[in-house]
């Protein structure tokens, strides 16, 4: 156990944290340790002391009367591994703007993988409009069962189905008489249109009503189309359970669903969207990320940046476990989740500015990790990150790591795809038709020769239609995505 007299430990945050940072680090662990939700023994103390924490270190006076007492601060153990891997070693004094790639490795120590997973509190939302029924809703239904089936005793699961209007099917609870749940499963029946908030609001109250830190709390919205209006009201929503640590994933089946809005839905908390080519794969694509789920060490990992002028983080994406974007609209980026048995990268693009370049040392990057992990009773303390690269007159001819490289040639694919579907929108066609020229040729040369094929059809849609089918848009979209962490086919010689 943490001294009792270490306020900053028992709030899990650095000792030159601001009173905001105290603040929130205070409701997050009382949150956690009131005695209303714990009665295991010392729980009570650790809420007592974590009281006392915020009464002292929240009062500036009393703060620096206690500061006065500490000894030299020790370097503290973090109960989880990270590396940072810089694509150069250091920037130069250029009149121009440089690129700078890092990747941010993150990995859960090696006994997590023998330790029981957390408990979870998930909620399926299933769209059942009228478009969902016939094969799709059969096999939504048979997949949720073997959801229901697959509980362990102490998970917690509700499933919402929706369409105009929401309708809990299973509220959020223990579920031992699972004969009777799956029957009224069954029962469900696709009617009227789709409406994502409906559904996604219901999601959100059964969550609440088992919101726990010490669970992994998360949304599983599965739809075939799109929502109209409510978009914003979602995106809204969203924001609100980044929060309270809430993860959401989106799973989008067949070809009218708002692939756009589903990946800012989802990335907002740090998850991703999935594209369901067919309905024969909703079973293993939803099993694949409920077993995921099951299998989260830590499932919200928090970037706080502060601005640091002339120097523009401008893209980052998650390349592993599940590749996706990183919204990038506050400061607050949500990474996603740290599965006990992978580890978790993300790859970070920044533009440095010329005015940024004057001095013989640059910081990159000045912020603090978060990450919180549901079997740890006390809050983990945030990881200081304070990345710099030193300024110098010519370059180094040290090469890029290999991951590096690895990385953004995979993700090179993905990023041809975007700039296609930005210039698709500006009506830029010949650009957008060379593009996806260039990608398909590089696909062809790794071995990818079904996923280039559509693309070359969709060449010709294009040029003919000054668009792409939507069913061609996702499969090099999703397609694309896929390569970033699957093996690398070799070139078959015929």
């Amino acid at each position: 156990m943490l001294p009792k007299q270490d306020y900053y430990a028992l709030l899990g945050v650095a000792r030159n944290a601001s009173q905001e940072e105290i603040k929130r680090a205070y409701f997050e662990a009382a949150q956690k340790l009131h005695p209303d939700k714990n009665t295991a023994a010392g729980e009570t103390e650790l809420f007592l002391g974590v009281q006392q924490a915020y009464e002292v270190l929240s009062n500036p006076k009393r703060r620096s009367q206690y500061d006065a007492t500490l000894p030299p601060e020790e370097k503290r153990s973090l109960p989880y591994t990270h590396r940072i891997f810089f694509s150069r070693p250091n920037l130069v004094h250029l009149d121009e703007p440089q690129m700078l790639y890092f990747i941010l490795e993150l990995e859960a120590p090696a006994e997590a993988r023998e330790a029981p997973s957390p408990p979870l509190n998930v909620c399926l939302v299933l769209d059942r409009s009228t478009s969902m029924q016939g094969e799709k809703m059969d096999i939504v239904k048979a997949t949720a069962i073997q959801v229901l089936r697959n509980l362990r005793m102490q998970d917690i699961l509700s499933v919402v189905a929706f369409s105009d209007r929401a309708e809990v099917i299973i509220p959020a609870s223990y579920h031992e008489e699972k004969t009777r749940l799956e029957a009224k499963i069954q029962m469900m029946r696709p009617s009227g249109a789709t409406e994502i908030y409906q559904g996604l609001e219901a999601g959100v109250k059964e969550v609440m009503r088992s919101l726990d830190s010490k669970r992994i709390n998360h949304i599983i919205l599965l739809t075939d189309g799109h929502t109209y209006g409510d978009e914003q009201q979602c995106l809204a929503l969203a924001s609100k359970l980044a929060e309270h640590g809430i993860g959401v994933s989106g799973m989008g089946i067949g070809q009218e669903w708002n692939d756009i809005f589903l990946d800012v839905l989802s990335t907002r908390t740090g998850g991703s969207s999935a594209y369901i080519a067919q309905p024969q794969d909703i079973k293993r694509l939803l099993l694949e990320k409920f077993n995921a789920l099951a299998q989260t060490y830590a499932e919200d990992v928090i970037l706080d940046t502060k601005l640091v002028e002339d120097v523009e983080l401008s893209y980052a994406f998650r390349l592993q476990p599940d590749p996706s974007p990183i919204a990038l609209d506050k400061n607050a980026l949500h990474l996603g989740s740290i599965l006990q048995d992978a580890s978790t990268q993300i790859i970070f693009e920044y533009i440095i500015h010329p005015k940024a370049v004057k001095s013989e040392s640059l910081i990159i990057l000045d912020g603090s990790l978060k990450v919180s992990i549901a079997s740890q009773l006390m809050p983990v303390p945030s990881l200081r990150m304070l990345l710099k690269r030193p300024v110098t007159d010519s370059p180094e001819t040290e090469p890029p790591p290999p991951r590096i490289i690895q990385a953004l040639s995979r993700l090179m694919l993905y990023r041809m795809q975007e700039r296609a579907r930005k210039e698709i929108e500006k009506g830029n066609i010949a650009t957008a038709t060379r593009h996806l020229q260039v990608l398909a040729s590089n696909l062809l040369t790794q071995g990818e020769r079904s996923l280039a094929q559509t693309i070359l059809l969709e060449v010709d849609h294009l040029q003919k239609q000054n668009s792409l089918t939507i069913e061609g848009s996702k499969k090099i979209k999703y397609g694309t995505r896929s390569l970033i962490n699957a093996p690398t086919k070799k070139e078959t010689i015929s």
